[in-house]
């Protein structure tokens, strides 16, 4: 069984990869998705009251579940991360089509 400890290791690897690769980028999705699906805490999901928001605050991310990915994602430009997250679907369909089709189905 892959234990907390591993899936960390294995994460910080891939980012402290000073050119990484697509494959790198693929790997530490899957590590980032085993995580969070395996060690999952409690999720806290937070409300946002977008009446009282202008415009410019509404291109700003406001998600917090828990995991590393929407920590690291809240409070980023939408415009930044919708390119990055374009990539990895691109790279998913190419190496897992079901995934790509079961995430496709979600959203």
């Amino acid at each position: 069984m892959i234990t907390k400890q591993d899936l960390q290791e294995a994460i910080a690897e891939c980012e402290g990869q000073r050119k990484p690769t697509a494959s790198t980028c693929l790997k530490l999705a899957a590590f980032y998705a085993l995580k969070d699906k395996m060690y999952s805490e409690e999720r806290v999901y937070q409300s946002t009251n977008y009446a009282y928001m202008d415009n410019k605050a509404e291109n700003y991310i406001d998600y917090d579940s828990g995991s590393e990915f929407s920590k690291r994602i809240n409070g980023r430009k939408i415009e930044d991360i919708i390119p990055v997250m374009d990539d990895l679907m691109d790279a998913l369909i190419a190496i897992n089509p079901r995934l790509y089709d079961s995430v496709m189905r979600k959203i």
